[in-house]
């Protein structure tokens, strides 16, 4: 097993293919005000868009097994970057509601692609002792692409319609796919597809139905929060688009570095520990981000991504120690598809749903409560030996 420093460069190449599979699925939340004037549709509709593109990432994840085992992890990667870019496309052409669903759709299938790959990717480039840096440097792309988001969306609506945004943003990712075909390292062997064997070890295990519970929270608490804040901010807090996008942006500056920070922390205190200190804090913050008055929103909004991204790193550690290294794929593109449907889909739409009755503020009370309860089941998390 090479060094964990020279590994660093294709390292740095999947936080790239990474960033840009995120900032496809997150530039829709800062765009939504001018989307939902230029469709005009409700704040229910737009939490469905969303909705659709977890449904379609689900899906492909549930699946994604059978293209790597056959394409390789590598190829697998280029093939969602390009797939990624032609559903953006779709999106940006299209001027009826329903190619625009369908758009999202693919979005979200093929977004589904990467990540088992990535994460197989990593976990076979670096040592296991070094699996919580690497996941860790690895999840500053999503955190990157939070932050990226509302800034890029704000200067490339000077330019051009939220159609143009995602096209320029769907061309980025094409050029990525192409670039990593030439360059990228990494992922030369394949992925193993569902089977019942597999599936027979793997769903027995208790330890996995947590993790979807924990990973649903954990998505919702990160990505479903954010995906809601502009709309909460402009129609219930009153503000104006603009500073909405940038205190989105602002906020996420810190994630950058707690990421790889909660990755150092899983690999000196553990799992366990980390996972429950990050439930806690992260499920009080957005209680608070739906109870606190006036102008201290601005403090909590900063405050709740900093804590949610600590999830990632000991969550995406956890799945990689359960089960035997020939199957911690498929425990990925397991876990993963029923949590990111209820995170990043069904938490959004929700919160929508109560937006539209004009009770935004209740839906992160919700979503807060239910954090602070998972820590319960943190204690009953089994890990298998490296």
């Amino acid at each position: 097993m090479a060094s964990f420093i020279s590994q660093t460069g294709p390292l740095l190449f999947l936080v790239g293919i990474f960033f840009l599979n995120i900032l496809s699925r997150v530039i829709l939340s800062p765009l939504m005000p001018a989307v939902e004037k230029d469709l005009k549709v409700g704040h229910d509709e737009a939490g469905s868009f969303f909705f659709l593109i977890s449904l379609g990432y689900c899906i492909m994840l549930l699946t994604s097994g059978f293209v790597s085992s056959r394409l390789n992890h590598r190829r697998t990667i280029i093939l969602s970057s390009m797939a990624v870019g032609g559903a953006l496309l779709i999106v940006g052409l299209s001027h009826h509601l329903w190619g625009i669903r369908f758009g999202l759709l693919l979005l979200g299938m093929a977004a589904g692609l990467y990540l088992q790959s990535g994460i197989a990717t990593i976990t076979g480039l670096v040592s296991s002792r070094d699996w919580g840096k690497a996941i860790g440097i690895h999840e500053v792309a999503p955190n990157l692409g939070f932050f990226a988001a509302p800034f890029l969306a704000e200067a490339l609506l000077a330019w051009f319609t939220w159609r143009g945004v995602a096209m320029v943003i769907g061309m980025a990712s094409i050029l990525a796919a192409v670039v990593f075909a030439f360059f990228g390292k990494g992922g030369t062997f394949p992925g193993e597809a569902p089977n019942s064997r597999v599936l027979r070890t793997i769903l027995v295990e208790p330890s996995f139905w947590i993790m979807i519970a924990l990973f649903s929270l954990g998505i919702g608490a990160s990505m479903g929060v954010y995906t809601m804040i502009p709309l909460y901010l402009v129609s219930e807090r009153g503000m104006e688009r603009t500073w909405a996008n940038t205190l989105l942006g602002l906020s996420r500056i810190s994630t950058l570095v707690m990421a790889i920070l909660a990755g150092l922390l899983v690999d000196r205190l553990g799992l366990k520990q980390t996972l429950k200190a990050v439930l806690l804090t992260t499920g009080f913050i957005t209680v608070m981000l739906g109870l606190i008055p006036g102008s201290w929103i601005v403090l909590i909004i900063f405050l709740q991504p900093m804590l949610a991204a600590c999830f990632f790193p000991a969550g995406f550690a956890a799945l990689s120690r359960m089960g035997s290294p020939s199957i911690k794929n498929v425990a990925v593109s397991l876990t993963i598809p029923v949590s990111f449907l209820l995170g990043g889909g069904a938490i959004p739409a929700g919160i929508g749903l109560i937006g539209e009755a004009g009770s935004f503020f209740f839906g992160f009370i919700i979503l807060g409560e239910l954090l602070l309860a998972s820590v319960i089941l943190v204690r009953y998390l089994k890990f298998s030996e490296v």
